[in-house]
């Protein structure tokens, strides 16, 4: 396909100048935003093609931040980029960051001022991707951008650059169709949301707070009014030493922890078996406690003395992470119930790492209807409502007060698997509901 450049084509085109000058006020509204979006698609998929083809690893963002930010001011927008002072959050108890400086990413916002008088919503997403892991399980290199039978391939491009550019592509068109809203659109470009949320939560205590709150995380177009946090943890399992062939002089933490990791399965089932919400109907696991590491031991003729195990556990919406904690923590003391040696070597647990809050809106918010309106008049039937199997900074937008709901066109089971992609076709469905979405919940000004 040709690669034209975004901004070659943005706002001087003929057939933008046509769309400026027509009423907005009009029953062909929803057509006329998808003849836009359409004479402008080649050059979009081009952008998301620079987008995937930038590795925004974390500490690996500027480049990509700042070249957000020249969008926005094309658009027009309020832009503000800053780098984040980690000093400055410390005091937050929300905040978790694995890194010691965040400089060299930058986050950016863009506000789209409306007239007064209508409700705001932000439109967030994360920039930051996880690593392409193993690269001979990809089919192409994880950073290429290849459009293979309509899907664009590239780590990050489900997870979720696609959406950030629905998000994008919504408010470009709307401002080049002439649309004046009430209410204030704010589109936020944030880092680290992989690694707990110290994007986001810096611009919450930056002042970016709306009324209500879409993140175009990977939905597969299904609304997700609900999503589940989640807290990394560590436990270390104690044993005695002893030489491999008298290993019945020692205690195996590595034995030991065959019962551990029982405790873990029973808590999780318990906790799946007590969860009563039909957003997790045909779900699995709604609620999983993942082990995702193991460490110990140092000689295989020895008996191991110490193990460690990482994970994370899965916090409920409605739930509050210490709750969460407190029923691992409560899961490893009733071991010594079970085998005396837990009563005199307990299972030591720590939280430590990322943690990302449950958060979600109200299923009879105006924005729930409004958005699957939106949804039935694209696609002619109503949307599915799910809560979401994992965290995102929801939770976070949530815990200041702003209702926030997941909806966006990435393929879920591909988020940090080789091989990801999306469905080009989606990603301008999703960007035509989300504009029909802002013109009911931000209001048309007069």
């Amino acid at each position: 396909m040709s690669r034209k450049r975004l901004d070659r084509v943005h706002f001087d085109s003929p057939a933008y100048r046509r769309f400026d000058t027509a009423p907005t006020r009009t029953k062909h509204m929803k057509d006329r935003i998808r003849d836009a979006i359409d004479q402008q698609r080649e050059a979009y998929t081009a952008l998301l093609q620079e987008w995937v083809q930038d590795p925004t690893l974390s500490g690996q963002e500027s480049r990509y931040q700042h070249r957000i930010a020249d969008l926005y001011r094309e658009l027009g927008l309020d832009t503000d980029l800053w780098e984040i002072d980690i000093a400055s959050l410390k005091h937050n108890p929300l905040f978790h960051c694995q890194r010691e400086s965040l400089a060299g990413s930058p986050n950016v916002v863009g506000t789209w001022k409306g007239t007064g008088g209508g409700r705001s919503l932000i439109l967030n997403g994360h920039v930051d991707v996880v690593p392409e892991g193993d690269h001979a399980q990809w089919h192409q290199p994880p950073y290429s951008g290849e459009i293979i039978d309509g899907c664009l391939y590239g780590r990050g491009v489900t997870d979720m650059k696609g959406g950030n550019l629905s998000a994008y592509v919504a408010v470009a068109t709307l401002k080049t169709l002439g649309v004046r809203l009430k209410g204030d659109v704010i589109l936020q470009s944030v880092i680290e949301e992989e690694a707990g949320g110290a994007g986001t939560l810096a611009a919450l205590e930056r002042g970016y707070t709306a009324d209500a709150a879409l993140l175009p995380e990977p939905s597969e177009q299904k609304i997700f009014p609900r999503q589940q946090g989640s807290r990394w943890f560590r436990l270390k399992v104690m044993g005695v030493k002893a030489h491999g062939g008298t290993r019945y002089e020692g205690v195996s933490a590595l034995e030991k922890s065959v019962a551990v990791i029982a405790a873990i399965q029973a808590l999780e089932a318990q906790r799946n078996a007590d969860l009563n919400d039909p957003l997790y109907e045909g779900v699995p696991i709604p609620l999983p406690i993942n082990l995702g590491r193991i460490e110990g031991g140092d000689w295989p003729s020895s008996v191991p003395d110490e193990i460690t195990l990482e994970g994370r556990i899965g916090v409920g919406p409605g739930e509050t992470v210490e709750t969460a904690e407190q029923a691992l923590v409560s899961a490893m003391a009733a071991l010594a119930e079970q085998d005396d040696w837990f009563a005199d070597h307990p299972v030591e647990v720590e939280f430590y790492g990322a943690c990302w809050q449950p958060g979600g809106i109200d299923l009879d918010s105006p924005l729930v209807t409004q958005l699957c309106n939106a949804f039935e008049r694209v696609h002619g039937r109503m949307p599915e409502r799910q809560a979401s199997p994992w965290g995102t900074d929801g939770g976070l937008l949530s815990q200041y007060g702003v209702p926030a709901l997941v909806f966006g066109p990435g393929i879920t089971r591909l988020a940090h698997f080789p091989n990801e992609h999306i469905r080009l076709d989606d990603i301008f469905d999703v960007a035509e509901i989300m504009a029909l979405t802002l013109i009911d919940w931000c209001e048309l000004a007069d």
